[in-house]
């Protein structure tokens, strides 16, 4: 079933998007080549790539932030930018998209893909900005998408009617019918599910409660809908989008996501209760001298 035409063609190649929007894009991205766009060196680690990060795994949270290669890495031109970030309460639901690029392209032009989305997006399309929230490619890399923070519930352009709560995810390429979906990419993107529904205590299984805003999508504008925390773009509005492949991969996606939750709070679980052991070890050694005190566990 196709789409309107107009607000989301993640369903096609971006080289095939209308000739004003591409005119608009080519001449962009010609003022940046004569300009210089920002530097993209190597992969900047670990460190660079989880902005915030705590210093230990202090709770399940903490443990399933993915690395996520953020703006300034990928080479977000601020030029482009004419769009100021908007949150709303908390992340409810993610929607999985597929971007609609050939599936040939080598991870390390990732970024210039991104970059040229982030193109398209902001200026092609006038949303001011790159619509998804999270980009992953098929060597499972996550970057950053809209401006605002990784982990915050930035509202994004990524669908119509649903961008409020939810958190957009688009799988860089095209997964229609047949198509293998990269494994490594399958990784990533559940265990950003994972994480960003984790920030609020959501369960990938679970539905939540969104509030539509706009009649265009499938549901009426100012309604109560009900959806999957996990969901495909084509859940919220007439697309092709995210291709049959990822459509029929979404129950694993919930599952691994799921699984990933648990895995976590088990984990976490465990090293509070080695924690409070040593603890407790400690505080049993009250009547040894003081020298050995000063030497001993953490009390």
């Amino acid at each position: 079933m196709r789409g309107p035409r107009g607000y989301d063609r993640c369903r096609r190649p971006l080289c095939r998007a209308a000739a004003g929007v591409g005119a608009a894009v080519a001449a962009t991205l010609t003022a940046l080549a004569v300009a210089g766009p920002p530097h993209v060196g190597a992969d900047p680690g670990p460190a660079a790539r989880r902005p915030n990060a705590s210093a230990g795994p202090l709770s399940p949270v903490d443990t399933l932030r993915p690395a996520v290669t953020v703006r300034e890495h990928w080479g977000a031109d601020p030029r482009l930018l004419d769009q100021k970030p908007r949150y709303a309460d908390a992340v409810h639901a993610v929607v999985i998209h597929h971007t609609g690029n050939a599936n040939d392209y080598a991870c390390a032009d990732s970024p210039h893909l991104v970059r040229e989305i982030y193109a398209t997006h902001a200026v092609g399309k006038a949303w001011g900005d790159i619509g998804y929230n999270f980009l992953v490619d098929k060597c499972g890399t996550i970057f950053e998408g809209r401006l605002g923070g990784v982990d915050r519930a930035v509202v994004g352009a990524h669908t119509v009617g649903l961008n409020k709560g939810t958190a957009g995810i688009a799988a860089i390429g095209t997964y229609t019918e047949g198509v293998p979906v990269p494994k490594r990419l399958r990784e990533s993107v559940a265990r950003l599910i994972a994480w960003k529904l984790g920030l609020t205590g959501a369960t990938p299984a679970a539905r939540a409660q969104l509030v539509s805003t706009n009649s265009n999508s499938r549901f009426p504008k100012d309604s109560s809908v009900s959806v999957p925390a996990v969901l495909g773009h084509i859940g919220a509005y007439e697309t092709n989008c995210p291709g049959e492949a990822l459509v029929r991969l979404l129950p694993a996606l919930r599952r691994e996501a799921a699984r990933l939750q648990d895995e976590a709070g088990v984990q976490v679980r465990k090293e509070r209760a080695e924690t409070s052991g040593r603890k407790a070890r400690g505080g049993r050694a009250v009547a040894a001298p003081a020298e050995v005190r000063r030497t001993g566990g953490p009390g």
